[in-house]
């Protein structure tokens, strides 16, 4: 019972800095353009991240906890490896500044425990499908977003632009609350299909049960309680040094990367936040202006997006095997 208390207390604190790393996805162009304050976007965004579990089936939680490494292989000293290994990836990048991925550092943690304790044989295509989407998400985004620009520059080419900045003003706080919504959805369900995976792997569920709900208000809890803390660093990569933003861009930006995050919700894919979002912005300011997009800035980005797998895995699979050399 002490080891499945602190492998919930331990998912759940990595929900959290889940929540305080990519609190800057959801609020880093809200907050850019000035249409909310720091103190009241991050409020706006965790009310969102909280409720969406009345909204997406749990597609997600079930890739994460049967999908990525064999559920059979799974014990403890492989859930504290995967969970370590991701809550270590996320503080370091957040550290840096660098607006990494929290879902591929979680997934990353279980193919370096799961690999270390059964060998390659343990990878499920639940890894296939999140690879995939490493390059189909923010491209995806970046298009979406970028398109939605060109159409809102062609519909209100004949507009006052002061008139045309304040609707997009109270149309980014719906804009902001999508994409609230669509991470919460999705993020959150990946630390339910750890806990999921754990309660399986113990006997106290079934492997076609479903999520219990107090994992599900939990995560979402945990989630929220982090994105009302806030990742400030990470805001100031995200909505200020990548590309200069106004409320039509953050609009069509948050827009374009809402409905990936919905799409690969639905279709049960791990997606990460931070690429979807990092698409869309990249999208806009190339639309505006191509010179207007800091290439540095995002060039540094892609490296950390690169590297979080391979990264966090090897910090898990030596987690893992530290444990295991402990008797755990």
């Amino acid at each position: 019972m002490v080891t499945i208390v602190a492998i919930v207390v331990i998912a759940l604190v990595f929900d959290y800095i889940n929540g305080f790393h990519d609190a800057a996805n959801s609020i880093a162009t809200v907050v850019s353009t000035r249409v909310l304050t720091p103190r009241a976007a991050v409020a706006w965004a965790a009310f969102f991240n909280f409720i969406a579990f009345v909204i997406f089936p749990l597609h997600v939680a079930h890739t994460i906890g049967k999908g990525i490494i064999d559920p059979h292989i799974i014990n403890d000293a492989v859930l504290f490896g995967a969970l370590g290994g991701a809550i270590a990836w996320n503080l370091i990048t957040w550290w840096y500044g660098l607006p990494s991925s929290s879902s591929h550092a979680l997934v990353g943690g279980l193919i370096g425990a799961g690999v270390c304790k059964g060998g390659f044989g343990v990878i499920q295509s639940g890894v296939g499908k999140t690879a995939l989407f490493i390059v189909i998400s923010p491209v995806l985004g970046m298009l979406v977003g970028g398109s939605l620009m060109v159409a809102v520059a062609w519909l209100f080419r004949n507009k006052h632009p002061g008139r045309v900045d304040r609707w997009f003003r109270r149309a980014q706080l719906f804009s902001a609350a999508a994409f609230s919504l669509g991470h919460g959805g999705n993020d959150a369900q990946k630390t339910m299909g750890i806990i999921m995976a754990m309660l399986v792997a113990k006997g106290y569920l079934g492997g076609k049960d479903e999520v219990p709900t107090w994992v599900v208000l939990a995560c979402h809890a945990a989630m929220g309680l982090g994105t009302l803390t806030g990742g400030w660093r990470i805001v100031k990569t995200m909505g200020m040094r990548l590309t200069k933003l106004k409320p039509t861009g953050g609009f069509c930006a948050e827009t374009g990367a809402a409905s990936m995050l919905y799409l690969a919700s639905g279709l049960g894919v791990p997606v990460s936040t931070t690429h979807t979002i990092t698409g869309g912005i990249v999208g806009v300011g190339y639309v505006n202006k191509p010179s207007g997009v800091r290439w540095g800035v995002a060039l540094r980005i892609v490296w950390a997006w690169l590297f979080t797998i391979q990264s966090s895995a090897l910090i898990a699979a030596g987690i893992y095997a530290a444990l295991r050399a402990l008797g755990v």
